[in-house]
């Protein structure tokens, strides 16, 4: 979740959140001394708006979320890693090619002189 602060002199900062459908939500803020006598209504506040935030001398300091906004986090997290590890495979599978084989074992024989040729014919424009 991203957030923002927008300063204003005279009033509490407004906190701003993007929330799991990627659209940025003004969330309802509670004071934590009001969170700790009201944590009832903090609780009820953050299950129907998927989130609250807890300030402290008028800047925000915690979010309280909702058990389905928590759950999206963690999900959008497990897609990442998943798409990272599919990536991760297909590159790898990509390594276990014959030719790239003989490619790396080539490399490992190569002297000094012949890995810095190599190199500069590389980055030469053109290649």
């Amino acid at each position: 979740m991203a957030i923002s602060n927008d300063s204003k002199a005279d009033t509490m900062t407004a906190l701003h959140l993007r929330n799991p459908l990627g659209d940025n939500v003004d969330v309802p803020e509670f004071s934590a001394t009001e969170a700790k006598n009201s944590f009832g209504r903090v609780l009820d506040t953050a299950f129907s708006q998927g989130m609250v935030a807890i300030t402290k001398r008028d800047r925000p300091t915690a979010v309280v979320l909702s058990l389905d906004a928590y759950q999206a986090l963690l999900d959008a997290r497990d897609q990442a890693l998943g798409s990272l590890s599919h990536e991760f495979d297909a590159l790898l599978l990509q390594m276990q090619t014959p030719a790239s084989r003989q490619g790396m074992m080539d490399a490992f024989d190569a002297s000094p002189e012949a890995l810095g040729q190599a190199a500069l014919e590389a980055v030469r424009p053109g290649n």
